[in-house]
Parts: structure tokens; C-alpha cells; sequence
């Protein structure tokens, strides 16, 4: 197994300030991230609002890019968490994001997935080729294609999460790549025993990761090519989770993408469970942001790891709701 120590071109005339960009008139969406107590931020985010704008991190500070040929109302949101325990992960991180800014909108699940398929080879290739396969730069990447007027497209690679909340509950969507999901792959834990290991305690390890490549198709040796979870080889209780799919955004749930910061602690499943009260009553999805980093930090859960920190938090507006510009944070 892979163990991971977890832990953000020219720019275009007029482009509007960092807190500014804008994801239509559907979709209210705000990001931050923090390095924690830990020396270097090694997470990373991008964003893309409906008109090409774009900000992420590089070199741990807040960048800015229009790109180029972006078609109008299409979005992209992603977070990635860079495993600096092999080395190098803060550069794998902004490597990928890189290749995000320069991966043309895609508007179906087969073309998304062979561009970062192919995404993903070209960076191994260039991380890889003098480096022993052991200590390969690796990130997690999890990320949705916003497709004007249909559903989202996911995809997902490593142990960051996209949770959906609504009616009181916390709701994983992904499936985290590590040990327990490759037991469970091989029949040897059952559901319950799956959501114990994965859910409600946290380990410091992983299976996947974009760059390093995949322990699941031999968890003895670590294989160069990614290896999509879906129904042909995931157990039937997961089925509902494959890594890539397109995903039906419910208007009335909030979206969080985050990294496993948010829950490398004694009780992850109980502190996950306090995000829905902890969005009550907030405006705006720059609020609710706000509110996960404040409770980290004032009131944090017991036995925590302290790690870097990064979230996206995206929400459907209300139909009469005033447009207000998306909130993006680096602490």
C-alpha cells in the first residue's frame, strides 16, 4: 500500500478582482484554503466561472488567469490535495491544476475522462521517468464540469471528498481510494466494516492518486495507470459511487469539495455530521465556507491532525436571490 502524509500566462486586460468571479445566475460557489500549522501549503484548488476567468494557487498564492477560447455559461471547480510525503507534492498539485487551465470545457463523461486520463500520463512521464516509482509525486484530484444547462460531469482520483448536504445529513459521493475500498473490492470486509475503516476513523493512507498511480489492480505493487471504480469492480453497497459519472446537482442540497484535512481526526463521522447545522441560516455559499474554517479552528474535533486545509463550497441560488460574486480565501 501507498502511505500518504496528508497534509493551493499572461493575464487579460480588465479581469476582474479576485473576489469576483461568476458562475451564472444558477450557481453561487466560494473556496478557501490554509496551510494550517504545516510550513507549506500543499493543497490546491481551481476554479472557473462561466466566462474563462479563473483562480487557483501557485506558489502558495492566489493567481488569476482568463482562458483562452472558454465557452460562455461552462464552469469547472476542482480540489487536490498533494501528498508531500513522497515529495515534490505541492509542485504535483499545481502541475495538474496547470493541465486543468489548458484542458478544453468538456461536455461529455467519455471525453473528460480520457483527457485527464491522458493528463495523468504525460505528468507521470514528466515526475516519473528519473524517479523511483515508490516516491512518485501523487495528488488526489476532485473535481466537477459545470455543463451549461445539464449535469455536472465528476471525476475523482485519491481520498479528498465531494459531500452533499441537505435534509440534515452529510452524504459522501465519492468513494475514498484507500486499503479498505481495495478489501472491499476483494470481498474481504463487508459494508460495515468498509464504512468503520473509511468513515469513522481516519488513516493516513492511500491507494490512488493522480501522477502516482494505482495499488487496486495489484495491491502488492503500484501500477502505473489509474484504475476507474465502477460497478465492474466495485462491491454492490458502493455501485451508487463510481469515481466517474454524470451527477444530477439537487437545487435545494450544498456541495463540499474538500481535502482530507477536514476529517483526519478521532471521530471523523461525528464531526462530519455537525456541517448541516453549521450551514443554518448563512446567506451565501462564502458564509458557509467561512463557517468550516472558523469551526476548525475555534472549535476543532477531538484528536485532530492538523493538515492543510482547502474546501469549495457550491450551492444553487434562489430565483430571486441577488447574484453576488464568488469568495475565494487564502490563510
Amino acid at each position: 500500500m501507498i502511505v500518504i502524509s496528508s497534509a493551493l500566462p499572461t493575464r487579460a486586460p480588465m479581469m476582474p478582482p479576485f473576489d469576483q468571479l461568476q458562475f451564472g445566475t444558477t450557481l453561487d460557489i466560494a473556496a478557501r484554503s490554509s496551510a494550517g500549522p504545516n510550513p507549506e501549503n500543499q493543497d490546491n484548488f481551481l476554479l472557473i466561472d462561466a466566462s474563462g476567468n479563473a483562480q487557483f494557487l501557485d506558489g502558495e498564492q492566489l493567481r488569476q488567469q482568463q482562458v483562452p477560447g472558454w465557452p460562455a455559461g461552462h464552469g469547472r471547480v476542482a480540489v487536490l490535495d498533494g501528498m508531500g510525503g513522497h515529495g515534490h507534492g505541492r509542485q504535483a498539485a499545481e502541475a495538474v491544476v496547470a493541465g486543468l487551465l489548458a484542458l478544453p470545457a468538456c461536455m461529455t463523461l467519455a471525453q473528460l475522462s480520457s483527457a485527464l486520463d491522458e493528463l495523468h500520463a504525460r505528468l507521470q512521464a514528466q515526475f516519473g521517468d528519473d524517479t523511483d516509482r515508490d516516491m512518485r509525486p501523487g495528488t488526489t484530484l476532485t473535481m466537477l464540469e459545470l455543463r451549461p444547462g445539464q449535469a455536472a460531469l465528476l471525476y475523482h482520483v485519491g481520498d479528498s471528498r465531494l459531500y452533499e448536504i441537505g435534509a440534515g445529513e452529510a452524504s459522501p459521493l465519492t468513494i475514498d481510494h484507500v486499503p479498505a475500498t481495495t478489501y472491499a473490492m476483494q470481498g474481504l470486509i463487508d459494508e460495515g466494516e468498509w464504512w468503520r475503516q473509511v468513515h469513522f476513523e481516519y488513516r493516513s493512507q492511500i491507494s490512488q492518486a493522480f501522477i502516482l498511480g494505482n495499488a487496486f489492480s495489484n495491491p502488492g505493487e503500484l501500477s502505473d495507470e489509474l484504475c476507474a471504480l465502477s460497478p465492474l469492480n466495485l462491491p454492490p453497497f458502493l455501485y451508487h459511487l463510481p469515481d466517474r459519472r454524470v451527477l444530477e446537482l439537487d437545487p435545494a442540497a450544498v456541495y463540499v469539495l474538500a481535502t482530507d484535512g477536514f476529517w483526519a481526526c478521532g471521530a471523523p463521522d461525528s464531526w462530519v455530521a455537525r456541517w448541516p447545522q453549521l450551514f443554518e441560516g448563512k446567506r451565501n455559499a462564502a458564509e458557509m465556507c467561512d463557517a468550516l474554517f472558523d469551526e476548525m479552528q475555534l472549535r476543532p474535533p477531538p484528536v485532530l491532525h492538523p493538515d492543510n486545509l482547502s474546501a469549495i463550497v457550491l450551492r444553487s441560488r434562489l430565483a430571486d436571490e441577488t447574484a453576488l460574486p464568488t469568495d475565494i480565501k487564502i490563510v
